[in-house]
């Protein structure tokens, strides 16, 4: 029997994957948190087999910073990440802190079953990660510029960015210019409202 650990916000979807993992056969909830940066100390009280993660959670605590908290405890414990939201990086940063899999909650609760299954079978799960359109030949956008859109998009200025990130004012505007030279807009400011209204980025988070 899989033991699971729902950590979710949302009240219906927690209870609905609760339902969906308990009707099971294979599957036990051992215990439910609304808000990631309690996980850690669920799984050392629970010792689950698995956990279901979500992104953003009660009072903007991040799903993706407790996975890798979790990993860094737990090698062997299993971690699927799910969201709501489309955007662009969470898949490669879920992999990066070391998830098993990754869910939208647009899917099926059939579905997230069997991405668990898959996953507690020693594999991996997942979606194939969407691309910005770029013109031939230019290289998609990195990490760091991805990370500088998510800040403006939050409104911060480039020093603001500057001293979130630990680095130059010049810097940040480097990158600015990169970003526009590889998509083809004039503004940053237009580059991040295209990339926030098209679903590549998540402004809240």
């Amino acid at each position: 029997m899989t033991r699971v650990l729902i950590v979710e916000d949302h009240a219906s979807m927690r209870e609905s994957l609760t339902m969906a993992f308990s009707r099971t056969s294979d599957f036990q909830v051992v215990g439910e948190a609304p808000n990631a940066d309690y996980a850690l100390d669920f799984c050392e009280r629970l010792r689950p087999d698995l956990v279901m993660m979500d992104v953003c959670t009660e009072g903007g605590a991040s799903g993706l910073t407790a996975v890798g908290t979790i990993r860094e405890r737990y090698t062997e414990m299993k971690i699927i990440v799910m969201t709501a939201f489309d955007e662009i990086t969470y898949i490669p940063r879920a992999k990066a802190a070391g998830a098993n899999g990754f869910v939208y909650k647009s899917r099926s609760l059939n579905y997230f079953l069997d991405v668990a299954r898959e996953v507690m079978a020693g594999g991996t799960s997942f979606p194939k990660p969407k691309t910005i359109p770029m013109p031939q030949g230019e290289a998609p956008l990195t990490d760091r510029e991805m990370e500088i859109l998510r800040l403006m998009c939050k409104h911060m200025t480039s020093k603001e960015i500057a001293e979130e990130l630990y680095i130059t004012e010049n810097t940040v505007k480097y990158h600015k210019a990169n970003m526009l030279g590889k998509t083809g807009f004039t503004k940053a400011v237009d580059l991040a409202f295209y990339m926030i209204s098209n679903g590549w980025i998540n402004p809240l988070y």
